[in-house]
């Protein structure tokens, strides 16, 4: 008779235990299949709820297993075991373990638990044991146990999920959608069957699964997890306009993790949104000072945002404060880049060097490289990545504008050294270069401009008159243009042209190009003394012949 009265009590217990899932905020949010955000907040509630400590530590149990964290999850079973009032699904629990390590033992655990008076037609334990077979993979046993499920409970919300679920699991996803929609018809409070609904259609049908979760927000407009997977939703779709606007919205709920304030600063990110994205990253070290990921956004945005101390002192954080960062090219590439901006050329070098080795399709890399050497005057070491840049560069690409810039590296080393050697050879090269330029472009005058310059100090004296074609052909085209912009071109032209004219004698010719050059500029002192030296030549050549 005790042990009647004592089952009755027990029997009376779980009923008691289930009604009081409602009030369990962690169950709720494992309900609705957010474990990350439910376990915090069980492990909480743990401490505080005796009541329901036997059901917490079932949950508990179940999000250890979903971790492959056995040993935990088979603690809480236990736990739960020995707690009063005691709950049937620990047993389960239990079952489950057995299931994945000692699977010869299931079929007497599931005769043992079925040994205790109302198990057998418990539909919370008879829902668990399907889920045990499902979490560890065999689902034509969940589906056994999901079908005594119904035959206690014909139209329930929940084990219309479970259905669900296993058809997902067998790849059918419309089967599956539709017992979610059951579901819903069945409890439109079923927030775990939107939620599921919109994650099996994220894939295959964005705006099905969008529209789901927007009817749960509707719904119950204080689930802000549901703004959570709206979030990660949009993210998946590249909008990280509405991600981060509903990544904000859900930071509301105050249950956030550091994996969600993670997700929401990178959208922030991916949306430009750099100031944002420094104050969420900056919020969540607060939580975790040595999490890789927000080390790794404050040291991107501080440097996007030209906060270039910061981003260094981020870099130092990031290298060489956090848990095991996984080191990515951009890593490399933004500290390089703070580097660079700090005038601290050969730290960026290296930094470069390694972003290269992590990704060798960056050839723009090899072209910052060499810009940094040039910047410094080293035109020699700026040249090989020049070069390597150009020979990586897709040949659709190499224009004019990216070979005219390894001809004036040549010409700058060639006006930087005091060897005569290395200064001719540069000048051979930088021609080589020019020539090129103006050949891709024939109506441009860059090409030919430079070439001029390149042969006037092939030939200083310019005896043998080596720039006098390019000036010349500089000079038509750009007089074509009729631009005053380009007016400094044309005298140093005509300059030089009326230098080469007079110690060619050729008087006229000279005096023609010293007066263009009055035309655009009446007070240049070197024509004005050029002309008046040619007059007075002249003029004392003609008297002499008197």
């Amino acid at each position: 008779m005790k042990r009647f009265f004592f089952l009755i009590l027990v029997l009376l217990s779980f009923s008691k235990i289930f009604s009081a899932t409602k009030d369990i905020q962690g169950i709720l949010y494992y309900n609705a299949g957010f474990s990350d955000v439910a376990k915090p907040l069980l492990i909480k509630e743990l401490q505080s709820d005796n009541e329901n400590k036997s059901l917490i530590c079932f949950f508990l149990g179940n999000i250890y297993f979903q971790q492959k964290n056995i040993d935990s999850s088979a603690y809480y079973f236990n736990k739960g075991i020995s707690s009063i009032p005691v709950s049937p699904l620990n047993s389960v629990g239990n079952i489950m373990i057995d299931i994945k390590n000692n699977p010869t033992k299931v079929q007497d655990d599931i005769k043992e638990l079925f040994k205790v008076k109302g198990n057998k037609n418990n539909l919370d334990v008879v829902i668990a044991l399907s889920r045990a077979f499902l979490s560890n993979g065999i689902a034509d046993k969940a589906l056994t146990y999901a079908d005594e499920a119904k035959r206690i409970k014909s139209k329930s919300a929940s084990v219309a999920v479970l259905l669900g679920d296993i058809s997902l699991f067998n790849k059918d996803l419309g089967t599956a959608c539709s017992n979610y929609e059951t579901a819903i018809y069945y409890d439109d409070n079923c927030k775990e069957a939107y939620i599921k609904y919109a994650r099996a259609y994220r894939n295959a049908n964005p705006a099905l699964s969008i529209e789901m979760l927007k009817k749960l927000q509707v719904k119950d407009p204080t689930f802000l997890l549901v703004d959570k997977e709206l979030a990660d939703l949009y993210y998946t779709q590249n909008d990280f306009e509405n991600a981060a606007k509903n990544y904000g919205i859900y930071l509301q709920s105050g249950n956030s993790t550091t994996k969600d304030l993670v997700q929401y600063a990178m959208t922030l990110f991916l949306n430009k949104d750099f100031a944002k994205s420094l104050e969420v990253s900056t919020l969540g070290l607060q939580k975790d000072p040595r999490n890789p990921a927000l080390n790794r956004l404050a040291m991107w945005n501080n440097i996007d945002l030209k906060n270039y101390d910061a981003g260094l002192k981020s870099a130092d954080l990031f290298f060489n404060h956090s848990d095991n960062p996984d080191l990515s090219y951009l890593d490399f590439r933004y500290y390089g880049q703070a580097l660079r901006e700090t005038k601290n050329y050969d730290a960026a070098i290296i930094q470069f060097d390694k972003a290269l080795k992590m990704d060798s399709t960056k050839i723009e890399l090899w072209k910052d490289i060499s810009d940094m050497f040039n910047d410094e005057s080293k035109y020699a070491e700026a040249i090989p990545p020049y070069i390597t840049y150009l020979n990586k560069l897709d040949d659709s690409k190499k224009d004019g504008d990216a070979i005219i810039n390894l001809g004036k590296l040549y010409y700058s080393l060639a006006t930087s050294t005091k060897n005569d050697s290395i200064k001719k050879d540069a000048l051979v090269k930088a021609d080589s270069a020019f020539a090129k330029v103006a050949a891709l472009e024939p109506d441009g005058y860059r090409g030919n401009f430079w070439r001029a310059r390149t042969n006037s100090l092939l030939d200083p004296d310019s005896n043998k008159g080596l720039a006098q074609p390019y000036y010349f052909k500089t000079a038509t085209l750009v007089e074509s243009k009729k631009d005053p912009r380009f007016n400094p071109v044309l005298i140093e032209c005509y300059s030089y042209l009326g230098y080469y004219s007079l110690i060619q004698s050729d008087y006229p010719l000279s005096l023609s190009y010293w007066n263009k050059i009055l035309a655009i500029e009446p007070d240049n002192s070197t024509a004005l003394k050029a002309i008046a030296g040619i007059d007075k030549f002249l003029k004392a050549q003609k008297n002499s012949k008197k």
